[in-house]
C-alpha cells in the first residue's frame, strides 16, 4: 500500500482547527504531523487531533522538516504568495487558502515555481470537488436551461461583532471579495468555462478599507451575471442558473453540510425535481483529490491559473470601483 501523505500546517488557525485538520484526518492515506506555530495554547489544540505531533515554533523549521510532504497553508491572505514559495523551495507540495494572491499578477512566480519544482500546488477551492457543483457543470452542458441568459449569486455573512477577525482588517487582506466573492466568482466561471468580458457595474460599502458589502453585474460572452456579497448581512447563500428553458437553483451552494444540505432544483417549462447530497464532505474530498494528483493518480481540478482568473474578475471589480481605499 502506498505510504499516507504526510501533512504539515503552517499557522494555528481557527479555520484549519474546525475543517482542515479534521479532514486530513478523515481523508484516505493522508496524516497530519506537523503544526508550525508560536503559539503553545493554539498547539495544545491541536494535539487533541494529533497524537505525537511534532509542533515548531517558526514555519521555516516546519518546511525543514524531512517527515512533511505536503503544506496546508491558512495563513493571513497577504502571506500566501511568500510562504507556498518557501514551501515549494523546501520540496513540498503545497495546498494554499484562498485566495492565493491578493492581485492576479502576483500568482505568476508561484505558477513558476510549481512548474520549475514539478511540485503539485493549487488554491484550497473546496467547492470544485464536490458532487453538486460537478453535477451542475453537467447539467449546464448538456442544455438542462437550454441557452443560459442570466446568473443571479449571493453569498453574505455578518462578522461586524469581531473587529478582531482578520477578514476585517485591510492590512491582511481582509474584505467580503477576497473571503467569499471568490466562491460567486469561481463558481460561475468554473461550471459555465465563461470568462467575463466587462464588470458593468459595482456598489461598494466600505470600512476601514474593507470591501463589507458589494453589487456586482458583470458580462460573460453568452449571459449577464449580477452577484451580492457581504460581510455585514444576514447570512445567506444561493446561486441561480437561468436559462430560456429552464432553470437551476442551488440552495446550499459554498457550505455544503453547515449552512444547510447540498441541494439543488432543476426547473423545466412543465416540471421540476430537486436533488440532494447529505454525505459528502467537501475537504474531505478536496483532500483526497489533492492526494490523487501528487500520486499522480489523476489531475487536480481546480488549477492555479483558475485561481488567476477568479482573481482577475476580483481586480477588475475593484477597478471599476476606483481602487480600495486606504485603511
Amino acid at each position: 500500500m502506498t505510504k499516507p501523505i504526510r501533512w504539515g500546517v503552517l499557522g494555528a488557525s481557527n479555520f484549519a482547527l474546525r475543517k482542515m485538520v479534521p479532514a486530513i484526518h478523515l481523508a484516505h492515506r493522508h496524516q497530519f504531523v506537523a503544526l508550525g506555530t508560536r503559539s503553545p495554547a493554539k498547539a495544545a489544540s491541536f494535539a487533541g487531533l494529533a497524537p505525537g505531533l511534532r509542533v515548531h515554533g517558526d514555519y521555516d523549521a516546519l518546511l525543514a522538516d524531512p517527515d512533511v510532504d505536503a503544506v496546508y497553508i491558512p495563513l493571513p491572505h497577504t502571506l500566501h504568495i511568500e510562504w507556498a514559495i518557501k514551501a515549494l523551495r523546501a520540496g513540498k507540495h503545497v495546498l494554499v487558502e484562498k485566495p492565493v494572491a491578493m492581485h492576479a499578477d502576483e500568482i505568476a512566480p508561484l505558477i513558476a515555481a510549481r512548474d520549475e519544482t514539478g511540485l503539485i500546488c493549487a488554491e484550497a477551492y473546496m467547492i470544485v470537488h464536490h458532487p453538486q457543483w460537478q453535477r451542475v457543470r453537467d447539467l449546464l452542458a448538456d442544455g438542462a436551461v437550454g441557452t443560459l441568459r442570466h446568473v443571479e449569486g449571493v453569498f453574505t455573512y455578518n462578522n461586524a461583532d469581531d473587529p478582531g477577525n482578520i477578514r476585517n482588517s485591510a492590512a491582511t487582506g481582509g474584505g467580503a471579495l477576497p473571503d467569499i466573492g471568490v466562491y460567486s466568482y469561481g463558481s460561475t466561471r468554473w461550471v459555465t468555462g465563461m470568462e467575463p468580458e466587462e464588470i458593468t457595474h459595482v456598489e461598494i460599502d466600505w470600512e476601514d478599507g474593507c470591501d463589507v458589502l458589494a453589487r456586482v453585474s458583470a458580462r460573460f460572452p453568452a449571459f449577464t451575471a449580477h452577484f451580492v456579497n457581504s460581510m455585514r448581512l444576514l447570512p445567506e447563500q444561493f446561486v441561480v442558473f437561468h436559462g430560456d428553458t429552464g432553470l437551476i437553483r442551488m440552495t446550499c451552494p459554498f457550505n455544503a453540510g453547515t449552512f444547510d444540505i447540498a441541494r439543488i432544483e432543476v426547473h423545466g417549462p412543465k416540471a421540476a425535481r430537486v436533488e440532494r447530497w447529505a454525505e459528502p464532505n467537501q475537504y474531505v474530498l478536496q483532500v483526497d483529490a489533492f492526494g490523487a494528483a501528487v500520486r499522480g493518480e489523476q489531475a487536480f481540478p481546480w488549477s492555479l491559473e483558475d485561481a488567476r482568473g477568479t482573481q482577475a474578475m476580483i481586480d477588475a471589480v475593484y477597478a471599476k470601483a476606483g481602487g480600495r481605499p486606504a485603511g
